[in-house]
């Protein structure tokens, strides 16, 4: 059997993002998620005759492809499995169908099953973090968001205050050093600044920093961890361990402005389309 290269997958891909009116229903699956980054895939009304794969393929990467084989379960119901030990690179993946020889088809989301992503707490021990979070596109397509961290600091509790802000979070696969810190930068060319981590025993790896407003300037300040001071790795702090794909279109704050007496600043924290944290600082109106 000839296997799509994934230029094919990707041509294919673009054909059907858009539904026409006498096209054949596209096949639906369901999704269930595992706490330990896993996911069985339940592909429904398949249709034609031959092997059956469902095929991944990573948007920004074509060359990215992982085909897993398809085996019935019940009359008119094939399932996938991906396993968490099967490495799937950082993005967003596309799920596509493909049985015998015919051309791959997108498959469209039925029932996911998210609960087991809900409050995860992986074991700040793991050497990596991997999570895949299942999704509905713009088009109504199946797709999978992708992230491995190693280590991984996982932003929690936000705290704005009138003149700072007191971020919350865990670090994984790494241990607080002497010398641990945050970095904050609003560019390449900006300015670096930085806050005191301190550590929370009652927590496993877990820390808290604190941000005072007045060394902000207007930009949007991104958050580094600094896990074993100067010499150590930067870690993103972001938000990865729940069942939101998309934080930015999700997770909303509130702002404050600065200084309460005379406010030319206003604070903001969010989230970018990376789901890392960010501070965006604006000039009050």
């Amino acid at each position: 059997m000839t296997q799509p290269t994934a230029d094919q997958l990707l041509e294919t891909s673009q054909r059907t993002s858009q539904p026409k009116e006498d096209a054949i229903p596209a096949p639906r699956a369901d999704c269930i998620a595992d706490s330990a980054g896993g996911l069985t895939f339940d592909v429904l009304d398949g249709g034609g005759s031959g092997r059956a794969h469902l095929v991944l393929v990573r948007r920004t990467a074509e060359e990215d492809v992982v085909r897993l084989p398809l085996t019935p379960v019940a009359q008119g119901r094939l399932r996938a499995v991906l396993p968490s030990g099967v490495e799937l690179a950082e993005g967003r993946w596309e799920t596509h169908i493909r049985v015998g020889d015919a051309e791959p088809r997108r498959l469209t989301p039925g029932i996911n099953d998210l609960r087991a992503l809900v409050d995860r707490s992986p074991d700040p021990g793991a050497a990596r973090i991997a999570v895949r979070i299942p999704y509905t596109t713009k088009h109504g397509n199946l797709s999978v968001r992708s992230w491995l961290r190693a280590p991984h600091a996982e932003a929690g509790d936000l705290t704005l205050g009138q003149d700072r802000l007191t971020v919350r979070g865990r670090l994984y696969g790494a241990a607080l050093a002497q010398g641990a810190h945050m970095e904050l930068s609003a560019g390449r060319e900006g300015p670096v600044l930085r806050a005191e981590v301190t550590a929370e025993p009652s927590v496993p790896g877990g820390f808290s920093c604190t941000v005072e407003h007045g060394t902000l300037t207007e930009g949007a300040w991104r958050f580094r961890l600094r896990p074993a001071g100067e010499e150590g790795p930067r870690v993103r702090l972001s938000r990865l361990l729940d069942d939101v794909a998309d934080k930015h279109d999700v997770f909303h704050y509130p702002g404050t402005d600065y200084p309460p007496s005379a406010p030319s600043l206003h604070v903001r924290p969010a989230y970018t389309a990376s789901n890392d944290l960010t501070l965006t600082v604006t000039p009050v109106p």
